[in-house]
């Protein structure tokens, strides 16, 4: 299907009903024939549009269980997932993921791995050069166009991935733990990087993530998730500027949600090394 009249030109302004609803999911690994593991029970949970939304639990707690649901990656076994495009049973244009390792050609350039995705998402071919560029621009990976994913750090690998992410236009932008592999420093770039180019970019955000601080300086809300099976224990309205730099770190309400949170999310960890459900 041609996307010429939707991206002939950067989409200024331009914006399409992006949020999601997840009605009482629950997913099973291994259930054929047997009893299986519940890895999520009776989830329901409503992300805004243009909302960053963070899932934060201990590890095995379904975050990414549930994130791959959302994107079509895994079929819906019990309860419904929806968009403004419809219910949730495929992969959707409306969907992209970025994941923790990058996922990019390393036989093709920066600019190459970008247009690869806007040559799938059938955009015209006149249209590719100019839209690669300016994701490219975006992301600060200017000059690097014809760098291989082997010439580049952890962090502008992810900027690429991010740039082809972003390219194809998805409303909803899946995230799972994408600064993970990274180093402290350049973690905290990222994070900064991020919320710039979601405030330009007004798209749903889905980030998993078992960083405290990392959840409460990017999110608007963060879903606090139990040990296993997984359900929505809490949900955290983070109520601070929109307009966060390093300089929030020291901020005395960002502090105090921040331990409020790990308050949170250590009892569901010390509950899921105890086999509490």
């Amino acid at each position: 299907m041609s996307r010429t009249d939707a991206s002939a030109a950067p989409r200024q302004g331009a914006h399409l009903a992006s949020g999601i609803s997840i009605s009482d999911v629950s997913h099973s690994y291994g259930a054929q024939g047997g009893s299986g593991v519940l890895a999520l029970d009776g989830i329901n949970l409503e992300i805004g549009d243009g909302e960053f939304h963070c899932l934060l639990g201990p590890s095995g707690c379904g975050k990414s269980t549930l994130l791959y649901l959302v994107g079509g990656f895994i079929p819906v076994q019990s309860g419904t997932i929806s968009t403004a495009a419809g219910l949730v049973t495929a992969p959707g244009p409306d969907r992209s993921i970025v994941f923790q390792n990058f996922a990019l050609f390393p036989w093709k350039t920066v600019k190459d791995n970008v247009l690869y995705g806007l040559k799938k998402a059938g955009y015209p071919s006149a249209e590719r050069e100019p839209r690669a560029q300016r994701y490219i621009d975006m992301v600060h990976l200017t000059g690097f166009e014809n760098a291989y994913p082997s010439q580049l750090s952890g962090g502008m690998q992810q900027r690429a991935a991010i740039a082809r992410t972003l390219a194809v236009d998805p409303g909803i932008l899946l995230m799972d733990e994408p600064f993970g592999a990274l180093d402290a420093q350049t973690r905290r770039v990222m994070q900064e990087e991020l919320r710039a180019i979601w405030r330009e970019s007004r798209k749903t955000v889905v980030f998993v993530t078992h960083d405290v601080q990392e959840a409460v300086f990017l999110a608007d809300r963060i879903s606090i998730m139990s040990a296993r099976p997984g359900r929505i224990q809490h949900v955290i309205d983070v109520n601070l500027p929109k307009d966060r730099g390093e300089e929030i770190l020291e901020n005395r309400d960002f502090i105090g949600l921040s331990e409020h949170i790990w308050r949170l999310v250590r009892e569901q960890a010390v509950a899921a090394t105890r086999g509490v459900h």
